[in-house]
């Protein structure tokens, strides 16, 4: 077989990039997805693993029209930002992308991106000027209150990734009193690939779950249950979830099964228990409260089904984001970073300034959590999610907290808040003897995807004194402010919070107030 090569031009001249052929390469910035970008001849090349300043021999593995993707071969002068990662398995993990990062320099790359997407997408002229600050995390490991582990069975090339170095078998030996050398294996997906890479013990979850590994794979295989198989459709085990209430110390267990008959699911419960107590007695305050197991038959690369059958204990955990009480079930949608959530939640309270008059509006309202922070100083809260379980969860989580200020209705926002605006604005209120006036703010958290242009538009019609952004994406964030911006809003501020600490990911609250009405 020839060399592949493929070329671009520069200039008038052709440049020819060689599949294989190894370069040297400086990296000089990152991409939206954490990966080094550098130049070959003026080629632009992405490599994983890379750190802006380090001088690397990248091998080109992947040649397109415009660009090319390397593999790190070596380091030959590392980057003043380049540090030992914290988990050696973190460059086979599709998990994180930025451990071989400072910390300090993680935060100044997110900073950056959200201010470059600001001013590309967004059209905002000198974003930074609105910028209070980034706020990272005293401790950016176990962080994360919620895990899905796929499963996969120990030496099968089709699933598990077998190179290990010996560092990977250190870390391994080091958590001995929760391993064992079990057929089954619980794990992550490398980057871009379905080849599962053992864990039992990743730095970013709860410490907890390297004894509920340890616990569901010793059951496996202990009780032969067998694994599913992606391609065939067959076996039993899919997935393990966890959740932990921060707050609480509350655990609960998922298992994502293909069938609702699991043998011998009370040995689960037995081995769950033991691990559990074996954790606590290093002085950690967690506690079983919940063992469930979710059914999804179907062939899809999505985690959960429709249908959560209870084995032990209760099937939710409570936690509390500041003094108000979450209950959460295994497909709740929860922040999964509850330190910097309440301090985002916080930022997000003081960008409504409310007085305890407002009428205040929660699109994406999900399971209550930003409607029930807001209620504690608003006059009345309208949430608003299409998801009818997320409702149901946020009504149990008004009850539980005795907050009788909040309603909430499920449906698109843009089709109920016109509705409710037409029977609403202007009608006499014989609780209150006053007419209903206007909506006073709008907070919206929408998915990554950003708002739906006719939710803006809708927004735009309310015409709230004040409107609070929280967002995910700081791409989509741009996209919708850039319509906001040209429709009678105003940016005053925003503040960046490291939600997703060692990866790319950020969230972004933005304060806008209304100038005119259109």
């Amino acid at each position: 077989m020839g060399v592949v090569k493929e070329g671009f031009y520069k200039g008038n001249k052709k440049v020819d990039i060689e599949k294989n052929k190894l370069y040297i390469v400086n990296i000089e910035d990152m991409s939206d997805e954490g990966l080094g970008i550098g130049h070959i001849d003026g080629m632009a090349v992405f490599v994983k693993d890379t750190a802006p300043g380090d001088e690397a021999e990248v091998r080109i593995v992947k040649v397109k029209k415009n660009f090319c993707f390397g593999r790190l071969e070596r380091i030959i002068t590392p980057s003043s930002f380049r540090v030992e990662p914290f988990c050696p398995m973190a460059r086979k993990c599709g998990g994180c992308t930025l451990q071989h990062i400072s910390y300090e320099k993680e935060l100044d790359i997110k900073k950056n991106r959200v201010l470059n997407c600001l001013s590309r997408i967004g059209g905002i002229e000198d974003p930074e000027q609105y910028l209070e600050d980034v706020y990272g995390m005293k401790s950016p490991y176990h962080y994360r209150n919620k895990m899905q582990f796929p499963v996969g069975v120990r030496g099968d090339s089709s699933k598990e990734s077998k190179a290990e170095s010996d560092a990977e078998k250190k870390y391994k030996d080091s958590f001995s009193a929760f391993s064992c050398q079990t057929k089954t294996v619980l794990g992550f997906y490398a980057g871009r690939t379905h080849s599962l890479i053992p864990i039992t013990n990743c730095k970013i979850g709860h410490g907890v779950n390297k004894a509920v590994i340890s616990a569901v794979t010793k059951w496996a295989d202990k009780c032969k249950i067998s694994v599913y198989n992606e391609e065939t459709g067959e076996g039993i085990l899919r997935h393990v979830l966890t959740r932990v209430g921060f707050a609480t110390g509350q655990l609960m267990v998922c298992i994502v099964v293909n069938t609702k008959n699991v043998p011998e699911t009370d040995k689960l419960v037995a081995e769950l228990s033991r691990e559990v107590e074996k954790y606590r007695a290093g002085g950690n305050n967690v506690k079983l409260k919940s063992v469930v197991m979710n059914v999804n038959k179907e062939r899809t690369n999505r985690i959960l089904g429709d249908k959560t059958i209870l084995i032990n204990g209760r099937d939710y955990i409570t936690d509390y984001i500041g003094d108000v009480k979450f209950q959460i079930s295994a497909q709740s949608f929860y922040q999964v970073n509850p330190v910097q959530t309440e301090k985002l939640y916080s930022k997000a309270l003081e960008y409504a300034d409310l007085t305890g008059e407002e009428i205040v509006w929660d699109m994406y309202s999900g399971i209550g959590t930003i409607s029930l922070f807001l209620a504690q100083k608003a006059k009345k809260v309208y949430g608003v999610e299409v998801v009818s379980q997320a409702i149901e969860d946020a009504k149990i989580n008004a009850e539980i907290n005795d907050i009788t200020n909040v309603e909430f209705f499920v449906g698109k926002a843009e089709e109920v808040v016109p509705v409710w605006m037409e029977n609403h604005i202007g009608v006499y209120d014989s609780h209150s003897s006053k007419l209903h006036r206007g909506v006073d703010v709008v907070v919206v958290d929408p998915p990554r995807k950003g708002c739906d242009e006719k939710l803006l538009e809708t927004i735009v019609t309310m015409s709230p004194k004040r409107m609070v952004y929280v967002s995910c994406d700081p791409a989509t964030l741009s996209r919708d402010l850039k319509y906001l911006l040209a429709n009678g809003f105003k940016l005053e501020r925003f503040a960046v919070y490291d939600q997703f600490s060692r990866t790319m990911h950020c969230e972004t609250v933005a304060l806008l107030t209304r100038i005119s009405s259109k």
